[in-house]
């Protein structure tokens, strides 16, 4: 597969031009992002999109500035969108890949394997697959373009960066429920300085990726979750 160089651009007013450049070549385009690659626990997602740029159009201007780079919205403003982007979605995946796997492989081949699930998961071929960041994936078998700030610049993209972020924050707020004390609902695995605090105190969780400084610490020196704290 010939690689493309990336794109870039940091004005928000371009959002929808690479897009609708391809688009008018009669191309069926294909967004992914991920989300969780800098965590330091639990698992790393992905999400593909395809949309219905038809249904897009039809949204209020305030809704669809809505679909934008999921980490400068709020939880409210991302949870709002889901049921929105579902309905603007010609198709949706979600894949991930497990805190062993990152173990095992290094962040970058899981993150690549998670957007391989996802891909592997849409029900209809497609022409092309806009990547956010710059480097594309060698796994997947299709056309790719990598774009700089793709979140940012791309529906498409920034609609699978919102569908993979509640994804994957849903997953740990579940996770807090079953180890309360390192705000897995508040941090979602990010080292914040309470998260950091509670591994100190209490050891580290089956889901800290041992392979991630400060981890690796706390796992060389066997200093492990206890439920006896």
């Amino acid at each position: 597969m010939a690689k493309s160089p990336a794109r870039t651009s940091h004005d928000s007013r371009n959002r929808g031009t690479i897009e609708r450049s391809f688009l008018k070549q009669g191309l069926k385009i294909l967004g992914v992002d991920e989300v969780g690659r800098g965590c330091i626990a639990g698992p790393v997602y992905a999400a593909c999109v395809s949309l219905n740029y038809d249904a897009l159009k039809s949204l209020d201007t305030k809704t669809r500035a809505l679909i934008r780079d999921s980490k400068t919205l709020s939880t409210a403003q991302r949870q709002r969108m889901i049921p929105i982007l579902h309905q603007v979605c010609r198709d949706w995946a979600i894949g991930f890949s497990s805190v062993s796997e990152i173990e095992e492989q290094g962040i970058v081949p899981a993150t690549f394997q998670a957007m391989l699930r996802a891909y592997e998961t849409m029900k209809e071929s497609h022409d092309l697959l806009l990547i956010d960041g710059k480097h594309l994936n060698p796994m997947l078998p299709i056309r790719q373009e990598a774009i700089i700030g793709g979140d940012g610049l791309c529906f498409a993209i920034a609609a699978a960066s919102i569908l993979a972020k509640e994804a994957r924050d849903d997953f740990m707020r579940q996770a807090a429920l079953n180890f309360p004390h390192y705000d897995f609902h508040e941090n979602v695995g990010y080292g914040t300085k309470s998260h950091l605090t509670a591994m100190e105190a209490r050891g580290i969780t089956p889901l800290h990726r041992r392979n991630f400084a400060p981890v690796t610490r706390y796992a060389e020196l066997g200093h492990y979750f206890s439920t006896t704290i």
